[in-house]
């Protein structure tokens, strides 16, 4: 397991920037590092949440050199009900 994904690890995942703490400065605020094989699933898993919770949507999705998958961040207020299914 990479370093960088260990409990109590002090450094970010390849290609996530540090989370500020006002994103999880209070109860039922969350932040999501989502890794999936491929863009499709992990819009797909985006968009799934963002109809649970209030999240900040289907945001980009990137590769990281030499790593598996492709990595994405959602944040998330588990506290308020999300976006109703469009169909």
């Amino acid at each position: 397991m990479p370093l960088a994904n260990r409990t109590g690890a002090s450094r970010v995942a390849s290609g996530m920037d540090s989370i500020d703490e006002v994103h999880v400065s209070e109860p039922g605020l969350v932040v999501l590092d989502i890794t999936a094989r491929d863009e499709e699933t992990a819009a797909a898993v985006m968009s799934r949440l963002d109809e649970l919770w209030a999240t900040s949507g289907v945001g980009p999705v990137r590769r990281v050199a030499s790593e598996p998958g492709v990595r994405a961040r959602l944040y998330a207020d588990i506290r308020r009900p999300g976006s109703p299914d469009p169909a």
